[in-house]
């Protein structure tokens, strides 16, 4: 901890200085993997938080000059490639080495022969300004400096930064410099344990981008699980979990199935290993079956009993686990570690989709490993997987709108949340949501599903909010919401722009910017969790912390 820290450490009279609260990504949390990395010399120090995806190509490179690591981290490549083009001008040679550089980064640099001065820069990854009485100061976010200063200027993609504690110059790649547009924060240092936001969750909501962003691997082509090559015969996979999580899942079933023609099997979790899939038929044993165990914390007790079972039949076990050091890490074979960071609140927002982006990612890599999948198509897709931090920001940016939505949904007796193919999941947990945090009746349907019992339900007391996929499935589902409308149901129309056919059907819509459909599942997720947030909020629950529900689950 911090406070522990600050105890432990001698005060230090310097009047510069930079550190970082290191999340892992590349390396293990160790005092070698620990922030300031410094450079042969001792005389270059940086502060990195992101992802640089080229690291092990610049990394490979150097020590084939015969350049030695001392850490596991991306960032280390960093101050050797600074140090190996500075020539007497620091935010040259910053500038210089970072043209080298690709993938997510907010940085902070020091040199012994520039004191009183720091050299930042940022892609992606947020850095903003604080403006200060006898001094300026440099953050991932406002609520770090907001103890010291409500002055601030955020620092834009490509740009960096030479900080003096009585000046400050902003420019960009190409050495053009900008004044700083400065802004008056409008909550105080009190407001700052929850980031400026009213709940935890509403925080971690907007966190989604960079979460995104962190747990993306550079590539998919090689190995990505921790602990367990997948280089071997799988004849089935079982994806087992709890709550939202088990939504991942089936998102994931798609996916790994349209990729890699691997049946897939989604289990509860506290059914899995009552009733767990029969691996033995005709007396033949099967090729080994793989069970991914997914899980936030990673101590959820019906999923570590689910894992005991798994093991127990022989199956691999791999795990996505947000929790490095979690019993369920500890218990598998292999796991896809997520970044998406501590996640407070009880709804699980961020972590959502940090799982179904592991889901993705094996895919991937399993459809490429069985080489059902070409490189050429591999790069498409971590393309792909690149764009989602920006189209979960597009749709963070229209959270007016879906608040205005949200005050219509307040009085209904019940809410229906309908979809097919990937929207199905998505319609399950946006009906989670709503139920976790403002108590609403809500329920999850597949589309077609509705005649068969639904439909007697619908009422004008009864809203229906429709996750409009657009694949194979869309014109079925456009005529499972006309059904809706003609029973004078309210209708609520998740659907992407230009999506003429499903947007017509209703007055009350939430657009999703126009990306492939299999992206949906982010876009349309996001979307539901604001949608259910502001429902509660409006209702006045107590959002973070709803009644008898608890973050993790730690017993059956």
């Amino acid at each position: 901890r911090i406070t522990v820290m600050e105890e432990a450490l001698p005060k230090l009279a310097a009047t510069v200085g930079i550190g970082h609260t290191r999340w892992a990504t590349h390396g293990e949390p160790s005092d070698a993997n620990a922030h300031p990395q410094v450079d042969s010399s001792g005389d270059i120090a940086v502060i990195h938080n992101g992802t640089l995806e080229n690291y092990a190509d610049l990394r490979s490179g150097m020590e084939a000059a015969g350049i030695k690591f001392n850490s596991g981290t991306d960032t280390e490549v960093l101050p050797h490639l600074i140090g190996r083009h500075y020539d007497g001008d620091l935010l040259t040679a910053v500038r210089t080495a970072l043209g080298d550089v690709t993938g997510a980064y907010a940085i902070a640099v020091l040199h012994a022969a520039h004191p009183g001065e720091i050299v930042a820069a940022r892609n992606e990854s947020p850095l903003v300004i604080g403006f200060g009485e006898g001094g300026n100061f440099l953050a991932s976010d406002a609520p770090a400096i907001v103890k010291y200063t409500q002055r601030v200027a955020y620092v834009r993609n490509g740009e960096l930064v030479c900080l003096t504690a009585d000046s400050v110059e902003i420019s960009d790649m190409a050495g053009n410099i900008r004044e700083p547009e400065i802004e008056e924060l409008d909550w105080s240092f009190e407001d700052s344990e929850r980031g400026g936001y009213a709940h935890y969750m509403l925080k971690e909501i907007f966190e989604q981008p960079r979460a995104l962003q962190e747990s993306l691997l550079p590539t998919l082509a090689e190995a990505i699980i921790d602990g367990l090559d997948l280089n071997w015969r799988i004849g089935s996979i079982s994806i087992v979990a709890c709550g939202t999580s088990l939504h991942a899942g089936m998102v994931g079933k798609y996916v790994i199935e349209q990729l890699t023609a691997i049946p897939v099997n989604v289990c509860h979790a506290s059914e899995f290993r009552y009733s767990p899939p029969v691996q033995n038929v005709g007396g033949m044993l099967s090729a080994r079956p793989l069970v991914v165990l997914i899980s936030q914390s990673g101590e959820t007790a019906d999923t570590l009993a689910a894992a005991r079972v798994a093991r127990q039949q022989g199956s691999h076990t791999v795990a996505i686990c947000n929790v490095g050091g979690s019993s369920l890490a500890r218990n598998v074979d292999g796991i896809l570690l997520t970044h998406a960071g501590p996640e407070i609140g009880v709804a699980a927002t961020k972590t959502f989709l940090v799982q179904m982006q592991a889901l993705y990612m094996l895919a991937v890599h399993l459809a490429y490993s069985r080489k059902s999948m070409d490189l050429p198509q591999l790069r498409r897709w971590e393309q792909e997987l690149r764009k989602l931090p920006h189209y979960v920001g597009q749709v963070l940016e229209r959270r007016s709108a879906i608040t205005k939505l949200a005050n219509s949904l307040t009085q209904a007796s019940s809410l229906f949340f309908i979809g097919r193919n990937l929207g199905y999941p998505i319609a399950l947990e946006g009906a989670l949501k709503l139920k976790e945090i403002s108590y609403l009746h809500a329920e999850g349907y597949p589309a077609g599903e509705l005649k068969h019992g639904p439909l007697a339900l619908l009422s004008p007391q009864t809203p229906v909010i429709a996750i409009a996929s657009q694949d194979h499935t869309h014109a079925k589902l456009v005529s499972n919401m006309e059904e809706v409308a003609a029973r004078k149901a309210p209708l609520l129309v998740v659907a992407q722009e230009g999506d003429a056919d499903a947007l017509r059907l209703s007055e009350q819509v939430i657009t999703l910017p126009a990306s492939d459909s299999v992206l949906m599942p982010f876009t349309a997720g996001v979307a539901l969790q604001l949608l259910a947030y502001h429902v509660a909020d409006e209702l006045g629950c107590d959002i973070d912390k709803p009644r008898n529900l608890a973050k993790s689950v730690t017993v059956e």
